[in-house]
C-alpha cells in the first residue's frame, strides 16, 4: 500500500514537470539595450513552457548576459561594440541631441537631427552585417546550428541580423517587433495610408490637417531615403553574397510568419493590419510587489498628497546639472513626495520632499496606491507599466520614438508633455500641478484606458507564447501571410492595371472620335452628292 502511494505521488509529480522532449528548440537573435528587456520576458515565458532557448549574443553585449538559467548563449566575437551596445555612445548621442535642440526649431537643427540619426543607424547596421558575415563564415558554428535542429528563429528585426541568420538556416520566423530600418513595422507589411497614419518622427496624431499631411509625407520620404541609402546597403550586401541578388532583406522580413507587435490599440492609433500580426502591447505588465521597508515608509509619509515617480529609463539617469536644478526646484514646490532615479551630482535646489535613488522598482512603485504621476522619457516599457496600473504620465521625451509615443498618450487624454530643452522651473511646476489636480481628467482617463487594456480574452504574454508555439507546431504560418510582397511595386499598387484600363479607355475614346469623324465625313459627302444633282 505504501509503495503504491509513493508510485502515485511520483506519477502525479512527474506530470507537473515540463518534459524537454515535449518542448521545442528556439534560436533567439536579440537586439541589445531596452529591446533585450522585452525579448528576455518572452525568453523566460517560453523557457517556463519547457522549450530550450539558445541566444546569439556578441562578445561586447551591454545587456545580454552570457549565463542565464533560462537560456544557453552562443557568443560571437566582436572587436568593437555596436552603437546600441555602448552606454557611453548612446549617452553621448542623447546629450548631443538635447544640445542640438536647445532653444532651436530651425531647418539646420532638423537637418542635423537626421544626419546624426543616419550616422547612428548606418554604423550600427554595418556592425550587424559584419557580425552576421562572421557567423556565416564560421562553418563549425553553422554546422552546429544546423545539426541542433531548431524549430524556429525568434528575433527583433529592427536590425535584420536575425532575419538573415534565420533564412540561412531555413527556419520559420517569429518577430518581436515594433520598429524596422524603414520606420514603423506596419509600413513593411500592411496598407498604410499616410493621410491618417502618422510616420515615425512626424510627432502627429491620426488627425492631421493639410500641412501636417504634407509634413507626414516628407517624414516618410526621409525614412524611405534612409532605407535605400543608409540602413539597407550593408545588410543587402550580405544578402547578395549568400542568397543571390534576387533576394532582398525587406522581402525576407516581409516573409516572417508571425509578427508579435509590441503595441495594442489602447495605445496605438487605429490602422489597417494583417492576419499574421499579433498585438502584445503591455506583455511586460504584471502585478506590483511590496516595496522595501524604507521605501514604503517614505511613500507612506506622503500622506494624502501621494507620490510622484520620475525615471528616464536605463540609458540616462542624469540630464546635466542645469536641467537637474530646474527639475529639483520644481519638485521642491510640490506638497507630494518624489522618488527620482538620478545618477550624477546632487542638485543644490533639492527639496526635503525628494528622494534620489540610483535604481528604483518602477513597476512596484507604479502599482502603489499612493503614486499619483509618473514622469518618464516615453519608452514603451514604462508607458505600458503605467497603463497597466492606471497612472497618468508627464512625458519628457528625449530621442527616437519617445516623442511619437507621448503624442499617442496625449491624444488619449492621459498625459502631457514638456520639452526638456524649453522648460524652466515655472513651466515644469505648472505642468506637474496640472497633472496632479484631481479636477483634471487625466486620472479617470488613464483608469478607463487601463480597464480597456486589461479587458482581453487572453493576456498579451500568453498570446505571444501561444503564437510562437503555433508556428513551432505547424512549421510556419504561411496561410496567414500575404504574398503581396512578392509582387512588383507597380503591380502591388495596380499601376499596370490602371495603365491598361487608361489605354483601353483611350483606345475606346479614339475609336469613338474616329467613328464620329468618319460618320460626319460620310454625312457631308452624302449631302454634297445630293446637292449636286439639284444644282445641275
Amino acid at each position: 500500500m505504501g509503495s503504491s502511494s509513493v508510485l502515485v505521488f511520483v506519477l502525479l509529480f512527474s506530470v507537473t514537470l515540463p518534459f524537454s522532449s515535449d518542448g521545442g528548440k528556439i534560436l533567439v537573435f536579440p537586439i541589445d539595450g531596452s529591446h533585450w528587456l522585452n525579448m528576455n520576458i518572452l525568453v523566460e515565458a517560453l523557457h517556463s513552457q519547457g522549450h530550450q532557448i539558445t541566444v546569439i549574443r556578441s562578445s561586447t553585449s551591454w545587456y545580454v548576459s552570457e549565463f542565464s538559467p533560462h537560456y544557453t548563449s552562443i557568443t560571437i566575437p566582436q572587436e568593437q561594440s555596436q552603437n546600441i551596445e555602448s552606454q557611453a555612445y548612446m549617452s553621448s548621442y542623447l546629450k548631443k541631441t538635447i544640445k542640438l535642440h536647445w532653444g532651436r526649431r530651425d531647418l539646420r537643427a532638423f537637418v542635423e537631427f537626421y544626419l546624426d540619426l543616419f550616422t547612428l543607424l548606418g554604423e550600427n547596421n554595418k556592425s550587424v552585417a559584419d557580425l552576421v558575415r562572421s557567423i556565416f563564415e564560421n562553418k563549425t558554428l553553422i554546422k552546429e546550428l544546423k545539426e541542433t535542429g531548431y524549430d524556429l528563429c525568434l528575433t527583433d528585426p529592427v536590425f535584420p541580423g536575425g532575419v538573415l541568420l534565420g533564412h540561412y538556416l531555413q527556419l520559420p520566423m517569429v518577430f518581436n517587433v515594433r520598429w524596422l530600418f524603414i520606420g514603423e513595422a506596419h509600413f513593411a507589411i500592411a496598407p498604410t495610408p499616410l493621410s491618417y497614419v502618422p510616420e515615425l518622427f512626424s510627432h502627429y496624431s491620426d488627425e492631421m490637417d493639410f500641412f501636417q499631411r504634407v509634413n507626414n509625407m516628407i517624414s516618410h520620404s526621409l525614412l524611405v531615403y534612409m532605407y535605400h541609402f543608409v540602413t539597407n546597403p550593408p545588410n543587402q550586401a550580405v544578402c547578395d553574397k549568400y542568397f543571390g541578388p534576387d533576394v532582398t532583406v525587406l522581402s525576407l522580413i516581409q516573409g516572417g510568419d508571425i509578427w508579435l507587435m509590441r503595441v495594442d490599440f489602447t495605445f496605438e492609433f487605429p490602422r489597417p493590419t494583417m492576419p499574421n500580426v499579433v498585438y502584445i502591447g503591455g506583455f511586460q505588465g504584471h502585478p506590483s510587489k511590496p516595496l522595501s521597508s524604507d521605501l514604503e515608509d517614505f511613500v507612506q509619509s506622503s500622506g494624502e498628497h501621494g507620490v510622484v515617480i520620475m525615471t528616464l529609463g536605463t540609458l540616462l539617469g542624469d540630464l546635466g546639472p542645469e536641467i537637474s536644478e530646474i527639475i529639483a526646484s520644481a519638485f521642491a514646490n510640490l506638497p507630494q513626495k518624489v522618488v527620482w532615479r538620478h545618477i550624477g551630482q546632487r542638485p543644490a535646489t533639492l527639496g526635503n520632499n525628494t528622494r534620489l535613488v540610483k535604481w528604483l522598482p518602477q513597476n512596484d512603485l507604479l502599482g502603489h496606491p499612493k503614486t499619483k504621476v509618473f514622469i518618464t522619457h516615453g519608452g514603451t516599457n514604462g508607458i505600458y507599466e503605467a497603463i497597466y496600473h492606471g497612472v497618468p504620465i508627464l512625458g519628457m521625451p528625449l530621442i527616437l520614438d519617445q516623442f511619437d509615443n507621448m503624442v499617442r498618450l496625449k491624444a488619449r487624454g492621459v498625459a502631457e508633455m514638456v520639452e526638456v530643452t524649453a522648460m524652466d522651473v515655472e513651466s515644469l511646476t505648472s505642468a506637474l500641478k496640472n497633472m496632479l489636480d484631481p479636477k483634471k481628467p487625466y486620472k479617470p482617463n488613464m483608469l478607463k484606458l487601463s480597464q480597456l487594456h486589461h479587458d482581453t480574452p487572453i493576456k498579451p504574454l500568453d498570446s505571444a507564447v501561444f503564437w510562437t508555439e503555433y508556428v513551432m507546431r505547424h512549421k510556419g504560418a504561411a496561410h496567414l501571410r500575404t504574398e503581396s510582397y512578392k509582387m512588383p511595386w507597380y503591380a502591388y499598387h495596380s499601376l499596370d492595371v490602371m495603365a491598361f484600363l487608361a489605354a483601353c479607355g483611350l483606345l475606346i475614346i479614339t475609336f469613338i472620335l474616329g467613328s464620329c469623324k468618319c460618320l460626319i465625313g460620310c454625312l457631308f459627302k452624302t449631302k454634297k452628292s445630293t446637292l449636286k444633282p439639284k444644282k445641275e
